[in-house]
């Protein structure tokens, strides 16, 4: 890594957090990597894949093996109230609270680290990935035909993570990161008078039944060693303090670390709001639209990661698994791939993920890159 890389991978990542792209609308991040790319002299660049993705592809040698490493690009609907930074966002109610800027930005340094060595043969596919935060970008780039148009026998990616030393990078040996779903379960009763509740029908009353019941899907259901999580994180109904309401609605979240797992929380809460809704004599309309899968690594893939980390910086094999999720699950179900951690530092003063005052550590920007160019060298060179 030539020695004034770091402070251009810097400058590049400021950049960014001060002109955030939220999901679906990445647009002015796509041309700034385009930009970048153009200048280290890449010439083979796809835009618009799968909206505002971007696909480079570095090619060297007469080697015929393929790998992808891919970076998100999107931030997030948050207000930043980082006032006192130069680079915080300009954009209002728009900042990069998750460092998709730092994972951008290390893509384009582990480009420029393989552009720069001399030592590996092969095609690598660099993914900038759009729309990570919800906005489905994995899955629309495999719809528009990622892996046909762009062919990489292997994927890898990361994301930074506070609470692990800095430039610490962690692999797991399955599961990373939880599959999710979002539920609601909308309980119609009858209304009147609240001091006359005998002639209503009560929907609140089944609704806080449920609340305190669907804690004993993951305690009672999921095997306690696997992990899983219920929460219930919205309640609506109810317009007047002397009224017994009609309707009252609750939503939340779930998520689970095994696939076959997805059945038995899906199950429980449909049993659970018919029972209840029989019990206290109201009907209960349930759904339960389930979003991004388990993150999993490949066992070849994650030793292989893991291999590159150690040649890099310190190595953690003994993290275990968040009950967050992460968009990178629908390329692992595609082709093989491992998913890690690299450490932000404390997760302190602000700097835990989605927070108002959060910031990416700059100083990991080059451990990230040399990984990534590290992984890329060690998957072209196996066998």
């Amino acid at each position: 890594m030539s020695t004034d890389l770091p402070a251009t991978l810097t400058a590049w990542r400021r950049h960014l957090h001060a002109n955030p792209g939220l999901t679906l609308h990445e647009g002015e991040t796509a041309a700034f990597v385009v930009a970048r790319l153009r200048e280290m002299g890449v010439t083979e660049i796809a835009e618009g894949i799968g909206g505002h993705g971007v696909v480079a592809t570095l090619r060297r040698g007469g080697g015929n093996r393929s790998v992808g490493l891919r970076g998100d690009m999107d931030a997030l609907p948050i207000q930043e109230q980082s006032e006192e930074l130069p680079w915080k966002s300009t954009v209002p109610g728009v900042m990069h609270a998750c460092g998709h800027d730092g994972h951008t930005t290390a893509l384009l340094g582990a480009a420029k680290v393989l552009l720069d060595d001399p030592n590996w043969t092969g095609t690598v596919r660099l993914v900038f990935q759009p729309a990570e935060e919800g906005g489905g970008g994995a899955r629309k780039m495999i719809a528009d035909g990622l892996f046909q148009r762009f062919p990489m026998e292997r994927i890898f990616g990361w994301h930074n993570w506070p609470g692990l030393p800095a430039g610490t990078i962690g692999v797991h040996d399955r599961a990373v990161m939880a599959a999710g779903a979002r539920f609601e379960i909308v309980f119609d009763g009858h209304a009147g008078h609240a001091a006359l509740p005998h002639l209503t029908r009560d929907p609140m009353i089944a609704a806080g039944h449920a609340i305190v019941a669907i804690q004993s899907i993951v305690a009672r259901n999921l095997d306690p060693l696997t992990g899983g999580v219920v929460s219930v994180t919205v309640v609506e109904g109810g317009e007047a303090q002397n009224q017994i309401t009609a309707r009252v609605t609750l939503k939340g979240t779930a998520r689970w670390l095994r696939d076959e797992d997805q059945a038995t929380i899906e199950q429980g809460l449909a049993r659970i709001a018919d029972g209840i809704a029989q019990t206290f004599g109201v009907r209960a309309t349930f759904s339960f639209r389930a979003g991004v899968g388990v993150t999993a690594n490949h066992a070849a893939e994650r030793d292989l990661a893991a291999d590159a980390a150690a040649a890099v910086t310190d190595l953690r094999r003994d993290v275990l698994p968040a009950m967050t999720g992460e968009d990178f699950a629908w390329f692992l179900r595609e082709v093989p791939g491992a998913f890690v951690w690299i450490g932000n530092g404390p997760a302190e003063n602000g700097r835990e993920l989605h927070h108002p005052r959060y910031d990416f550590n700059d100083d990991i920007l080059p451990v990230a890159a040399k990984f990534l160019a590290e992984t890329a060298k060690r998957a072209l060179a196996g066998s």
